[in-house]
């Protein structure tokens, strides 16, 4: 069945390589505040749009930037979003408060833990949400993705409604999600850090990022929530988060979910992926983001809320 799958996104892949698509010139919108509540983060609780322009109300994606929870820069994303908008979708580049990272660099001491991350994505799906008409991209074609802790994040907010219903809002506004190069096993990143790099390692930034107990791994996986998945989602990985992107669909396959598509990139690492997306001219991968969105796309309905 996987090769099936993998058989089957390697046709796409020709196909829409291919295809002569037409590039659109695009506008900026930098450092738009989406949230100003009693805790507003002045540095993160802002999205920046990239609108296609001469698109009449095309699609949404959501992207959210990896950085291990910690380092995550809205604006390092960018060239990525230029190149989905060239394409006629449009993209909010989403920032989020940041967990403390002193396994990379001591002076990363201060920040938040989970769910702060997951509620901050929520605040901006709620703020991109009602502001539809006045950025001009479609009210139901909205599409959440993301790279690295963004990709985890963009399943969370996908899997677990408990941040978008807070909102007044339900995940089913989603017609898909893309998580990219994450982890979506807390438990298990964390024993694989643990044998790699040591359980001090571990301890301290996963400890740093979503607590220690078993509870706190469980509340941070979207692996807890499979049974509330109803969107359609392309999964994708490359080398290095190869062993978490399968885990994460064996238990899909395991629950027969039938809205699923996979692509494993078995000759890209985790940095070379993402440059691959960003910068490449003609990224096939990137059309195969592009082809997903666009064929789900096509059936609009009305979000239950």
């Amino acid at each position: 069945m996987k090769n099936l799958f993998l058989f089957s996104f390697m046709l796409v892949c020709n196909w829409a390589y291919s295809q002569a698509i037409t590039t659109y010139s695009v506008s900026e919108l930098k450092d738009i505040p989406y949230y100003r509540g009693p805790d507003y983060d002045s540095a993160n609780h802002k999205l920046n749009l990239v609108l296609p322009k001469g698109v009449k109300n095309p699609p949404l994606l959501i992207w959210i930037g990896g950085g291990a929870w910690s380092y995550v820069d809205r604006h390092m994303e960018m060239d990525i979003a230029r190149k989905f908008a060239q394409k006629g979708i449009a993209v909010a580049s989403v920032g989020h408060r940041l967990s403390p990272a002193t396994w990379k660099d001591s002076s990363l001491n201060k920040g938040i833990r989970h769910p702060e991350h997951s509620i901050d994505i929520a605040r901006a799906v709620k703020y991109l949400y009602a502001n539809a008409s006045k950025y001009g991209y479609s009210l139901n074609k909205i599409f959440v993705s993301g790279y690295s802790s963004g990709g985890h994040l963009a399943a969370l907010i996908a899997m677990d409604n408990q941040y978008l219903k807070n909102e007044g809002l339900s995940k089913d506004i989603f017609k898909g999600v893309i998580p990219i190069a994450g982890a979506y096993d807390v438990l298990h990143y964390y024993q694989v850090l643990a044998k790699s790099n040591g359980s001090s390692f571990a301890d301290n930034h996963i400890g740093s990022v979503f607590g220690l107990t078993m509870q706190d791994f469980e509340k941070g996986s979207p692996v807890s929530y499979i049974d509330s998945l109803s969107t359609p989602m392309l999964l994708i990985s490359e080398t290095n988060t190869f062993k978490y992107a399968d885990l994460f669909e064996a238990r899909l396959r395991e629950k027969e979910y039938n809205k699923l598509e996979v692509l494993h990139i078995h000759r890209l690492k985790h940095g070379e992926l993402w440059k691959e997306l960003s910068y490449s001219p003609h990224s096939i991968y990137r059309e195969v983001i592009e082809d997903f969105i666009k064929r789900n796309s096509e059936i609009v309905t009305l979000p239950t809320q």
